[in-house]
């Protein structure tokens, strides 16, 4: 027999795993959306304010507050003039004990020497200089200069190769000479590099020898490089950061201590090496610190550095470039400044952008983020869920057309029977009811065996027979109902919405996108026998698809074109010259602009003759196709008011003044009425 053993699916994503659940964020995506942001900015919003709902991941704005806070923290930790002041004092308790040596000393050589220490240069890098070839007659005070010295090259070194202080504590000289090794071995790698000659086992080697020297454990050339360079430009940021004479004395004792090393020459090609390799680190820009506590070279440029990456990774999270992308962001720096959790949290944030793209809500045109028809129907309707809450519930069944004949298409609803009712007669639910009354009446007579029972229909549905039995079962009046259907014809439907800048003035511009959506999505799901065009005007006119309404922005132009809108949806109703013509103008201004002869849009205000003329004369052609014009003023201008009553005059239309807030609700309902209401 054939063996079989079964384990994790291992070549790749699981196949058989559900989708990645995008919805939460799309929603989230869609409140926005649909109070007028465009889809990029709302995916940006969405990103900064992270999911907290069920998986209640942190956004970019609160790991921007860490990354801040870890600025400021960084900042107070200490002065960068540490080792200046701490070598001051050794140096300061040498010549005291070396001094106290000599004062007891009546001597002319005692003299003298306490003269060659009265004239020392108060540069402290200088005074070391000078003092590297005295003899100590203090024992104590030469254990003291040597203390000094081993600092000086602890410190230099720790502040180029991290953790390098604690590998030379013991000042041992055969740890010294295995750091100039180690540095002349680095210096052979970069140049080999340059060249085009260095290969991954040289590296290999190198480390195998000196890895105990980088902490940081590099995996190759490059890291390595990055490294040192961040730290060396941390490095030249200290000395641009401190004041010209203390940049005078540190640049002195570093200078001092690599010569008195031997590893000035190789210090000098390495930090010209990797200042070519990362010009952009920004060498010899300042930082500012705060703290009080001095610090000593190497924690001080451990902090610049740390300053650096923080700085870089707050841009990368502030994404306030253009093209800015979550890629951007650095995974390995949001590890070491905010921990383990932000990097989870960042992962999701980058999968929800992934995801939103690869399952089709999302595409990018030409860099710029579209919502996908996916998309748009989902916004619709979330958008169409929010004006109905608003709507009072109608009758279980109530439709759009009561006296629809049985050539209507079943909308798979009943309801009750009520007299003059021509729809089919739903026989499952009218015997369900009744058999549900008799049992609770306990008034039912016995039935006959299921083999043999029956249902006779009683009649026409439109007289149905009061008390009629079917084989044991008593159907009375009230246990009728009938399928609900709806007619075949259909309605023409055009929605012209203002674009115009007045429209964000008045804070009606989001309402209005959300009242055309809902429209859109009510039609075409609810209706799709209707044909809806939805038609954008201000200085000109245009047809809006269903994908750039979601994205849809308002126009920053002069001009409420409504001449050219309803010569558009003119164009529309003639189209469908069979179907019921609906027209609802949402605006909050009267007409100031008008087509010329040429095609060009003409603007003027007040309202010019012309203007009024020609809009009025496309108003008195839509009353001739017989289609009413329903106005919904979302201002009470005197001039907008005077204009839509001389269109209801004209036309028999109605005039709306709703709130902003309850615009789909007018709209909405109204679509509905005329439906219900058409003959």
């Amino acid at each position: 027999m054939s063996r079989y053993r079964y384990g994790a699916y291992e070549d790749g994503p699981d196949p058989l795993a559900p989708p990645y659940d995008v919805r939460d964020a799309l929603d989230a995506m869609g409140d926005s959306v649909l109070d007028g942001t465009r889809p990029d900015d709302a995916l940006r919003e969405l990103l900064r304010r992270g999911l907290p709902g069920a998986r209640n991941r942190r956004g970019l704005d609160d790991m921007l507050r860490q990354v801040r806070e870890r600025r400021r923290a960084l900042r107070d930790r200490g002065r960068l003039d540490g080792t200046l002041e701490e070598a001051r004092a050794l140096l300061d308790t040498a010549i005291g004990q070396e001094r106290a040596e000599l004062f007891p000393d009546p001597g002319d050589d005692a003299r003298l020497r306490e003269a060659e220490l009265d004239t020392l240069p108060s540069d402290t890098s200088q005074a070391i200089r000078r003092l590297s070839g005295y003899d100590w007659r203090s024992d104590a005070a030469r254990a003291t200069f040597e203390r000094l010295k081993d600092l000086l090259r602890r410190e230099v070194l720790d502040s180029q190769f991290q953790g390098m202080k604690q590998a030379l504590e013991n000042s041992d000289p055969a740890a010294m000479e295995r750091v100039k090794d180690m540095m002349a071995a680095l210096n052979r790698m970069l140049d080999r590099d340059a060249r085009g000659e260095h290969t991954q086992a040289d590296f290999d080697r190198f480390m195998d020898e000196y890895g105990d020297m980088f902490p940081d454990a590099p995996a190759n050339l490059e890291e390595l490089v990055d490294s040192l360079a961040r730290r060396a430009a941390a490095m030249d940021r200290l000395l641009a950061s401190l004041s010209p004479e203390q940049r005078a004395e540190l640049a002195g004792l570093m200078d001092q201590v690599m010569q008195d090393a031997g590893l000035a020459m190789e210090m000098s090609r390495l930090g010209d090496a990797l200042r070519s390799r990362r010009p952009d680190l920004g060498w010899g820009q300042p930082e500012q610190m705060t703290g009080e506590d001095p610090l000593g070279m190497g924690d001080a440029t451990t902090a610049l550095a740390e300053l650096a990456d923080l700085s870089e990774l707050e841009a990368a999270l502030g994404q306030d470039y253009p093209g800015a992308r979550l890629d951007d962001v650095d995974e390995e720096a949001v590890r070491r400044a905010l921990g383990r959790q932000a990097v989870d949290d960042l992962a999701e944030l980058r999968r929800i952008e992934a995801e939103l793209e690869r399952q089709g809500y999302l595409r990018r045109n030409r860099g710029k983020l579209e919502l996908t028809p996916k998309a748009v129907r989902r916004l619709g309707e979330t958008a169409l869920r929010r004006v109905f809450a608003q709507l009072t519930t109608g009758r279980q069944g109530d439709h759009e057309q009561r006296d629809a004949g049985q050539a209507g298409e079943l909308t798979g609803a009943s309801r009750e029977w009520r007299f003059g009712d021509e729809q089919p007669l739903d026989v499952v639910r009218t015997v369900s009811n009744a058999i549900r009354r008799s049992a609770m009446e306990g008034a039912a007579g016995p039935t006959a065996p299921a083999s043999t029972a029956s249902v006779i229909e009683p009649g026409p549905p439109s007289a149905p027979q009061s008390n009629g039995r079917a084989n044991g079962v008593r159907l009375g009046v009230d246990d009728f109902e009938v399928h609900e259907t709806e007619r075949r014809t259909g309605a023409a439907v055009c929605l012209l919405v203002d674009l115009s800048y007045s429209m964000v003035l008045r804070g009606t511009w989001a309402v209005a996108k959300q009242t055309t959506l809902a429209l859109h999505t009510l039609v075409t799901s609810k209706f799709p026998q209707d044909a809806i065009q939805i038609i954008g005007f201000s200085n000109y006119a245009r047809v809006l698809h269903p994908t750039e309404m979601a994205g849809l922005d308002w126009d920053m132009v002069q001009g409420t074109n409504l001449h050219h809108a309803l010569m558009i949806a003119g164009r529309h109703l003639d189209r469908h010259p069979d179907f019921e013509p609906i027209v609802l103008v949402v605006t909050d201004g009267e007409p100031t602009a008008h087509l010329r002869p040429d095609g060009r849009s003409l603007f003027d205000y007040p309202p010019s003759t012309d203007t009024l003329v020609l809009t009025l004369a496309e108003v008195d052609k839509m009353t001739r196709r017989g289609a009413c014009m329903n106005f919904f003023m979302l201002a009470e201008d005197r001039r907008l008011v005077s204009f839509v009553e001389e269109v209801a005059r004209r036309n028999g239309g109605r005039v709306f003044a709703p709130d902003a807030d309850r615009l789909g609700e007018y709209v909405v309902s109204d679509y509905l009425r005329v439906r219900r209401g058409r003959r």
